[in-house]
């Protein structure tokens, strides 16, 4: 590289005191995963001043876009699930204003209500400055594709704006049938080992054979963990795609309707097959922070992004220095620089 990077990571967790103070009410178990104890992860998901950005400058990240731990909001009863939303903008809001250089912030969304679901985004992108939102797959029992979620497509296709979607725990009978019996390495499989990826790859095909992008063909989506696995078998599940009834080719919709990025799963094989497939020019960045964060005794192996290790990774990728600045940052500047603006409307 000729010049230094600027690196924009597109998912990189906090909880907010909203949040977490629903968690709370809601009984949640008390996992460090939703802030919770001590932990490095807890304490790291909770803290959003000096001791975040100096990780920041440790991974090699310029800009962080902050988005709720999963599943957000979305595990919440409505009534409350609509006034925690907004109050956690707005605090995600308080700490963008804190740091503007160096923090962006996704959206959370209400889904519960398809009415205060597309009015929280527009607020959200029109009042507060949001580049998109982040979403959480399932609502209840309602897929990513329930014609209910109808409405806030139509507003993040009318405001122009990405919505990224980070996976959730799959329902329960799903986590019975597939992942129990097993030892303590259920829960793992279950959830960030792999069956999360299952779980939202399957949605995101739902949503392409049940019309969404046909009905909202400039709608943009964020595949995190890049893409969920559907990528590696795109190729075999276009054999079927016929029977689906699709209006484009089922790659033109990863391709035109897609971005993916790696959530901080440092593996040169998958950057490189993401890149043949979706190409560079759909490729975004991102850490997972702080779950990729350091040494975790009897946490998950994730790859390590500390000591230099996010930014290097793309650094030694073997791109173009015009391919790396792309997923470095100017494919996510491009992206955002789409958005409506509050003087437009």
């Amino acid at each position: 590289m000729t010049d230094r990077l600027r690196i924009i990571g597109v998912e990189e967790t906090v909880v907010v005191p909203a949040v977490h103070e629903a968690y709370q009410r809601a009984g949640s178990p008390r996992i460090p995963a939703r802030g919770f104890g001590d932990d490095p992860i807890a304490t790291n998901l909770r803290e959003v001043g000096e001791r975040r950005l100096a990780h920041m400058n440790d991974q090699g990240i310029d800009v962080a876009v902050l988005s709720l731990a999963s599943p957000g909001v979305q595990d919440l009863p409505q009534a409350d699930a609509i006034t925690v939303a907004r109050d956690a903008n707005d605090q995600l809001a308080e700490i963008v204003a804190a740091h503007p250089d160096r923090f962006q912030a996704f959206a959370a969304i209400p889904t519960q209500s398809p009415d205060a679901a597309a009015a929280e985004l527009e607020r959200a992108v029109l009042q507060l400055g949001f580049p998109g939102a982040m979403l959480y797959g399932r609502t209840g029992d309602k897929l990513a594709d329930h014609p209910d979620n109808d409405q806030l497509y139509a507003a993040a296709e009318r405001l122009r704006v990405p919505l990224h979607f980070h996976p959730q725990m799959p329902p329960q009978p799903v986590v019975d049938a597939y992942y129990s019996g097993i030892g303590p390495i259920g829960t793992a499989l279950a959830g960030a080992a792999i069956g999360w990826y299952y779980d939202l790859g399957v949605q995101y095909l739902r949503m392409i054979f049940s019309g969404v992008f046909d009905r909202f063909p400039d709608l943009q989506v964020i595949a995190g963990h890049w893409g969920e696995v559907v990528l590696f078998y795109l190729d075999h599940t276009g054999f079927f795609a016929a029977a689906g009834g699709l209006q484009r080719p089922l790659a033109d919709y990863f391709t035109q309707n897609f971005w993916v990025a790696g959530s901080g799963t440092n593996s040169p094989r998958y950057l490189h097959w993401t890149a043949e497939i979706m190409g560079t020019d759909r490729m975004l960045y991102s850490t997972d922070y702080p779950f990729t964060y350091g040494f975790r005794p009897g946490g998950f192996p994730y790859v390590d992004t500390s000591n230099g290790a996010a930014r290097s990774f793309l650094e030694n990728a073997p791109f173009t220095d015009d391919e790396k600045a792309d997923i470095a940052h100017r494919n996510w500047e491009r992206l955002t620089a789409r958005a409506v603006k509050p003087s437009a409307v």
